[in-house]
């Protein structure tokens, strides 16, 4: 697999730097190399990349502001020699986070880590959704397989959701809404249950006053999706 990708640094040396190694990397091809985030926006919708290799702290437009900008299928690795913006890079979702002076061998994890990604994205792409056993959701900076067998119920936080599965007491967090989650969903197996709740079908075992029970944690139900819900049980009620 050949990445393309892009360097956004207003720092001479950091850019000669990283330009080098993008060049000294056989699967990876340059496209651009650009002293602020306000030449690169000029360039980089008429050119898009796979991979950006951003500076943060820029002036004009930082790093951060511009990584809110570029296609959702650009992935972002931000350099920087200020520690404290990595939770900032997980709010935005970047694929990884590199600490100025940045070596070739930490470069390379970076990029290997990007190689995978686009590798089995493409994978779960390739798949039609509603014969998938498995999907693969973002979280803490990887790719992440989840077996449809394992899921109980997604729960929905703002921008984030909590993905409960079977036999694993701390969830998944992944930060995607829940409306491009249920997307993705085989509907013949799971259903909506509440604006903030998704449920596997198969795994309800227990409803006590309009709320689905699992273990010690409760589902609500609310009265737009109730209906619906009703109906999928009187199939099986005998």
């Amino acid at each position: 697999m050949t990445l393309r990708c892009a360097i956004v640094d207003d720092e001479p040396l950091a850019l000669g730097l990283l330009q080098s190694y993008v060049e000294k990397t056989p699967f990876l091809t340059l496209c651009g190399a650009y002293s602020s985030a306000v030449q690169a926006m000029k360039m980089l919708p008429e050119s898009p990349v796979d991979l950006l290799f951003l500076d943060i702290q820029m002036p004009e437009l930082s790093g951060l502001e511009f990584s809110r900008m570029v296609p959702e299928s650009t992935r972002v690795v931000f350099t920087t020699a200020f520690e404290q913006y990595a939770i900032d890079g997980y709010r935005v979702n970047a694929l990884d986070y590199l600490l100025k002076p940045i070596s070739y061998s930490d470069f390379m994890e970076a990029v290997n880590k990007a190689v995978r990604w686009f590798e089995l994205n493409s994978k779960a792409d390739s798949s039609p959704s509603v014969d998938s056993t498995y999907i693969y959701v973002k979280s803490d900076y990887k790719l992440v397989q989840i077996e449809l067998d394992k899921i109980l119920y997604i729960e929905g936080l703002k921008d984030y959701i909590k993905i409960h599965l079977e036999d694993n007491p701390r969830p998944v967090l992944s930060l995607v809404s829940m409306k491009t989650v249920e997307e993705k969903l085989p509907s013949e197996r799971f259903i909506r249950v509440h604006r903030s709740f998704i449920v596997q079908k198969q795994k309800i075992k227990i409803i006590d006053k309009g709320r689905i029970v699992f273990g010690k944690d409760y589902v609500p139900v609310s009265d737009s999706y109730k209906q619906e819900l009703q109906n999928y049980v009187n199939e099986h009620i005998i």
